[in-house]
């Protein structure tokens, strides 16, 4: 199902692209916007994960460089049933994870340094199960492509718009264009990011066996996420585990929240944990 919704998500930007190219600059605009379409799907399926992670300034570390960190999660991916992700850090102060890669066989896991300092092991555990639930569910690879789709169609309109060669061929209707451009982005990012974290929290809670940790880490993320910003653009904050903008009142950074209210998930943690759900 994941697969048929990656290329649905792929065509889709395709024929956005096009449509927005037209509009800002008339069937040469078009024509140019699908090309540069087409090439950023083929890129994007096989660099996706390395977009994320430059996003994020992360760097890829290994065994010998976090020990402790790559022996938890090879406990809780050996439960899991996967393959050992790499591993990332984020030199972010902000505590945040997210996951990306295109397929289980090519995902990595990624924490801040931030996180590393605030949680307990267990909360730690909890964090890194979740994040392990959207490799496990195939979550990454369409929500990174949600969110490299969203910065370039909201990077195609801005271009459009203020480009000096283009004003010519431009279609009086591009000033509608540079405005639905980003809305057209977050409708993607907002239709496949709630549902998708609620199911990676159960997830999560299965394959540490402590949802109660979990929703501990989730309550401290939130807190610490209100109080520390994270330079990181908009378009991939739906990547963390929760939103790394909460810093950020009012604005873009409000527009592209596409996280349920930690509430929520905290509490559907806590009914999992007394066998509710």
């Amino acid at each position: 199902m994941n697969n048929i919704k990656v290329f649905v998500l792929l065509a889709g930007m395709v024929a956005l692209f096009g449509v927005v190219g037209g509009m800002l600059g008339g069937q040469s605009g078009m024509i140019l916007a699908l090309l540069i379409a087409a090439v950023m799907s083929f890129v994007m399926y096989f660099n996706s994960g390395k977009m994320a992670l430059k996003a994020y300034n992360a760097r890829i570390v290994s065994q010998q460089d976090a020990p402790e960190l790559y022996a938890l999660v090879d406990e809780l991916r050996t439960r899991a049933g996967l393959p050992m992700p790499a591993l990332a850090v984020a030199p972010h102060e902000q505590p945040n994870a997210f996951a990306t890669g295109r397929d289980p066989e090519h995902a990595v896991v990624c924490v801040t340094e931030g996180l590393m300092k605030l949680v307990d092991r267990d909360e730690l555990a909890g964090v890194l199960a979740h994040e392990l639930g959207h490799v496990k569910n195939h979550d990454m690879l369409l929500q990174t492509l949600s969110a490299t789709m969203a910065g370039a169609i909201t990077n195609l309109a801005r271009f459009g718009m203020y480009s000096p060669s283009n004003r010519q061929n431009r279609s009086p209707l591009a000033p509608l264009a540079a405005l639905l451009a980003p809305f057209a982005a977050m409708i993607i990012q907002f239709a496949i990011s709630r549902s998708r974290e609620f199911k990676a929290d159960a997830s999560g809670a299965e394959i540490s066996g402590k949802p109660l940790a979990l929703a501990s880490a989730l309550g401290k993320l939130q807190m610490a996420a209100q109080r520390v910003p994270m330079a990181v653009s908009p378009t991939m904050a739906p990547l963390a585990q929760v939103n790394p903008l909460s810093a950020f009142k009012g604005g873009i950074a409000s527009l592209f929240s596409t996280h349920p209210p930690t509430e929520q998930r905290i509490a559907a943690l806590q009914a999992i944990a007394r066998g509710e759900r």
